[in-house]
């Protein structure tokens, strides 16, 4: 029994030397581990970042109007339609126009006839003395004072009797007060042109509005009378809005209302256009908050030349504040997110520690980092889906130099 134990012992050391042995010859390429990976790196910078403020709306129109008639009539035509594109001044609604017609042909030729009457060439000024009545008047009066300074001259000379002298005396003051009463009749007569000048303006405008207009270019939203209704002065005929642009009206938080300033720009989306940006600017900023919320309202205007947008719309909007103070940002490459979590690889001494970082705005090329990195730190900018916490990393490029790696 003894014996056997011994013998056992002995095959149990022989078999460890072996595997010791078996151990030590393995090949090299094993033992110094996997292949560096070779990426690009760039440091962490700060740079100015604007800021965003998220807000949300509604699109209005620029202009509404409900129009309506200025007079009474019978529609006699409707050329729009719901939808109808029209122009400044576009008819909306015809309506009857015999009456206004005849009463606007009465007012002119009223107009024409005192006219004629004062001698008032068209395009001229009023010249009372130019009136026929007047001119007739005052030459009638010049003649009488010429023969009275006749008659004047052979009294002293005792060639005229006392009586006719007296008589020619009296003649003048006659032809005087002719001049004067006709230079009234005239006053009178150009008093009576202008009101029948206004008559005429005020027929002409009934004329005129028998013909229902858009106040503004814009699109028919509702079209409400038909061919043969009746309609009376204040009757709404039509809605019109101006949709190019629009308006949207948003409401700003109290902490951040004093960063909004009159002309910043901003952009906002809609559901029909999902991925799309439309640019706009602040143009009203209320003085005053609304005491219900605790909130400031601010208005945009939106440029909208292809009739994209529709009021009523909501409106998802970024208004661009001024930026404050700098930001560490990386490349946005650099920044890898699985489950709404992101992070990015450090370069520490030829290996990466992974790094989870919180982001903030994506600039584009660059993204905002807002806690997790310090400026100055290099991050893998390459095969970031290749890496991991502890992978060993070879940096190439112009970052090579700065990397920890290199070192």
């Amino acid at each position: 029994m003894t014996n056997r134990c011994a013998y056992a012992a002995a095959l149990a050391l022989t078999a460890v030397l072996a595997a010791a042995c078996g151990s030590g010859s393995k090949p090299a390429s094993v033992a110094a581990g996997p292949a560096a990976v070779v990426i690009t790196a760039a440091p962490a910078a700060q740079q100015p970042v604007n800021r965003v403020l998220r807000v949300t709306g509604t699109l209005m129109a620029a202009e509404e109007a409900e129009v309506a008639a200025e007079t009474n009539g019978r529609v006699t035509s409707t050329p729009v339609e719901r939808g109808s594109r029209v122009a400044e001044g576009s008819p909306l609604v015809t309506l009857v126009q015999t009456e206004a017609q005849a009463a606007a042909a009465d007012a002119e030729a009223s107009v024409a006839q005192l006219e004629a009457r004062l001698a008032i060439e068209p395009g001229q000024p009023f010249s009372i003395d130019a009136v026929p009545e007047v001119a007739a008047a005052r030459a009638t009066r010049e003649l009488a004072e010429a023969e009275f300074a006749r008659i004047r001259s052979l009294l002293d000379q005792k060639v005229v009797s006392q009586a006719e002298f007296d008589q020619r005396r009296t003649q003048v003051e006659a032809t005087s007060n002719q001049y004067r009463a006709a230079r009234n009749a005239a006053q009178q007569q150009f008093r009576m042109l202008e009101g029948a000048k206004a008559r005429l303006a005020l027929a002409r405008k009934s004329l005129a509005d028998t013909v229902v207009r858009a106040p503004f270019a814009g699109l028919v939203v509702e079209r409400k009378v038909s061919v043969g209704d009746f309609v009376t002065r204040g009757t709404k005929v039509a809605t019109v809005v101006k949709i190019a642009p629009l308006r949207v009206e948003l409401t700003v938080p109290e902490q951040t209302a004093g960063l909004i300033k009159s002309g910043e720009s901003m952009r906002l989306q809609v559901d029909a256009f999902p991925g799309r940006y439309f640019e706009g600017q602040v143009r009203f900023v209320s003085p005053a908050f609304r005491a219900d919320q605790r909130a400031l309202t601010i208005e945009a205007v939106v440029p909208n030349p292809d009739d994209a947008l529709k009021p009523g719309m909501f409106a998802a909007a970024e208004v661009m504040l001024p930026a404050t103070e700098p930001s560490v940002v990386v490349p946005s490459a650099a920044v890898a997110t699985v489950a709404g979590i992101s992070h990015v690889f450090v370069v520490r001494g030829g290996t990466v520690e992974q790094r989870m970082i919180t982001t903030g705005l994506a600039l584009g090329p660059v993204t905002e980092v807002v806690q997790g990195l310090a400026a100055g730190e290099v991050v893998a900018t390459s095969r970031v889906e290749a890496l991991s916490d502890g992978t060993a990393v070879r940096v190439e490029g112009p970052a090579a130099a700065a990397s920890p790696a290199a070192k």
